[in-house]
Formats: C-alpha cells, sequence, structure tokens
C-alpha cells in the first residue's frame, strides 16, 4: 500500500489542477460544525491557491477571521450550500447584499443530501421543509407515512457530490483510515465520502496495520492525501458564569 502522506498541506494540492480538481468553480465539501473539527490549515492552503467562485458545502462558514469566513473575506466564495449562517457578520453581510449565493437547507437535510451523495443516492423524499420556502420549486410527492401514520406530502432533496473533500481527523494511519474526536466527528465522515478528491488534515500519523479495525471511523478508501497539521483550536462563543 503506497502512503497517503505529505509534508505540507500545499503538497496536498500539487497536482490537483492538472487532474482538473482544483479549478475556479468547483464545489467543495467542508467538514465540521462551528468551529469544532474544521481543517482550518487545509482552508488556508485552499485560499493561498487563489482559486474562486466555489461553491462550497458546509453547515456553516465558521467565523469571520476563521475556517471558512478566511475565503469570504477573499471573495473565493461563489456560493454556499449550508444550514446554519449566525456567528459570521461577512456572510450576513454579503448574503443580505447579494454578494453571495446561499442554499439554506435544514440541517438534517444537509447531512442527509451529503450522506446520499456519498452513497450514489441521487435524490431523496423527507417531509421536511414542506409548506415552506425551502420547498418552492422543487417536487414534492404523497407517501404513506414510513412510520405507519396517514399519507403525508414530501419534498425530493437531491444528493451532493463535490469536486474537493477538506476534512479533519483526530489521527490517520499510512493508507488514510481516519479516527475523529468524539463531536469533531460530525460531518466530516460523509463529506469526505462526497467528493471526487479527499484531503484528510490530522494532528497524529500512525503505521498502517497499528489501528485497530474497530477503532476507525471512516476507511482510507475514501481518502486521497494526508497531512499532519498543528491545530489551533479556537473557541466559537465563551460563556462564563458568574461565581
Amino acid at each position: 500500500m503506497a502512503s497517503k502522506v505529505r509534508n505540507t498541506p500545499n503538497e496536498c494540492f500539487e497536482g490537483l489542477a492538472e487532474q482538473g480538481i482544483l479549478r475556479d468553480g468547483m464545489m467543495c465539501m467542508v467538514g465540521g460544525f462551528g468551529l469544532c473539527g474544521i481543517p482550518e490549515q487545509l482552508i488556508i492552503a485552499l485560499r493561498d491557491t487563489g482559486v474562486k467562485d466555489l461553491t462550497c458545502v458546509s453547515n456553516n462558514a465558521g467565523v469571520d477571521d476563521w475556517g471558512l469566513g478566511l475565503l469570504l473575506q477573499t471573495k473565493q466564495i461563489k456560493k454556499m450550500i449550508s444550514s446554519y449562517v449566525g456567528e459570521n457578520e461577512e456572510f450576513a453581510r454579503q448574503f443580505l447584499a447579494d454578494e453571495l449565493e446561499v442554499e439554506f437547507n435544514p440541517q438534517g437535510t444537509l447531512a442527509e443530501r451529503v450522506r446520499a451523495g456519498g452513497a450514489g443516492i441521487p435524490a431523496f423524499y423527507t417531509a421536511t421543509g414542506y409548506g415552506t420556502m425551502v420547498a418552492e420549486g422543487k417536487e414534492t410527492r404523497t407517501f404513506a407515512s414510513p412510520n405507519g401514520g396517514d399519507e403525508r406530502p414530501f419534498v425530493m432533496e437531491t444528493g451532493l457530490f463535490g469536486d474537493l473533500a477538506l476534512v479533519k481527523a483526530q489521527k490517520a494511519d499510512e493508507f488514510g483510515n481516519l479516527v475523529f474526536n468524539v463531536t469533531a466527528r460530525n460531518f466530516n465522515p460523509d463529506m469526505a465520502t462526497a467528493a471526487k478528491f479527499t484531503i484528510a488534515e490530522v494532528e497524529e500519523i500512525v503505521p498502517t496495520g497499528s489501528l485497530d479495525p474497530d477503532e476507525i471511523h471512516l476507511p482510507g478508501v475514501y481518502v486521497d492525501c494526508v497531512v499532519k497539521t498543528d491545530s489551533e483550536k479556537r473557541i466559537e462563543q465563551r460563556t462564563v458564569s458568574e461565581a
């Protein structure tokens, strides 16, 4: 088995342009939730490539000066497919000024769209969003409720599959098998399966074969490149109680 390990994030991006993956207008799947489990160093490296007109699929866009907020600052993101914007003032400003196209999704719907894309499922039906602006322009059908209840309307949602996925894990072996750190797992495994090329930034790399199979959260077959980085663990919201 060839090692997928690279020395720096920039090395992971080398050759992607030749493959036609790293290009203007590509769709990028990004793991993380708020600032938890985001591939912060890979996002910086992507920013430094200068690619633009990106469509980014991520639960949210970090904060103004970290995570995908860095790509919003440089106007490299054309469209966000996400479920939450509350911690990013620049995100909100660009959206309200019609500088940024935003496709909002209920959070569970977004997670299932990514999972479906990774599983090769082109579309699915969900009751979530029916009768709201979320369903505008989408196909709806009536089905018997899966739990045996009466028939009800469902909205068709399409799966999501991108050109590039950037994810963050706690540990990897040289083949790319990944282990995530508790809630930092969040969107990362599904994002990794839903792209043509996946790069994982990790805190520790161990030899292939040293991970217990039951310990592995994501098989390395979904991962194309692994890089060890020094994480900067920021706090998105600090709440302090009075003594």
